[in-house]
């Protein structure tokens, strides 16, 4: 069978490993303010060509947006998060403060 970089219509749905139920491809082609859900081209990938159709459809600017991965762990954002709500709070980081 060959592949096609159109993608399929909202009558063909598949299961979303982030939400847990069925969904076409229009919802993850705009789940992320408008770009594409970070794992539409992990999840679509065995369905069609879904990155020549994205980096056709979209800006190189919006596909840096997309699917630019960041750098920092999940820890460190949390660490960093947490530091940010103490500033906010005015809970000091120093216990002995």
């Amino acid at each position: 069978m060959k592949r096609e970089s159109t993608p399929p219509d909202d009558a063909y749905m598949i299961r979303c490993p982030r939400l847990g139920h069925q969904i076409s491809f229009s919802y993850c082609r705009r789940e992320n303010h408008g770009l594409p859900c970070f794992k539409t081209l992990d999840c679509w990938y065995p369905h069609f060509l879904v990155e020549d159709y994205l980096r056709e459809a979209l800006s190189p600017e919006e596909w840096e947006r997309a699917f630019k991965r960041s750098d920092k762990t999940k820890t460190v954002s949390l660490i960093e998060l947490i530091e940010q709500a103490k500033k906010n709070t005015g809970i000091s980081a120093d216990p002995e403060r």
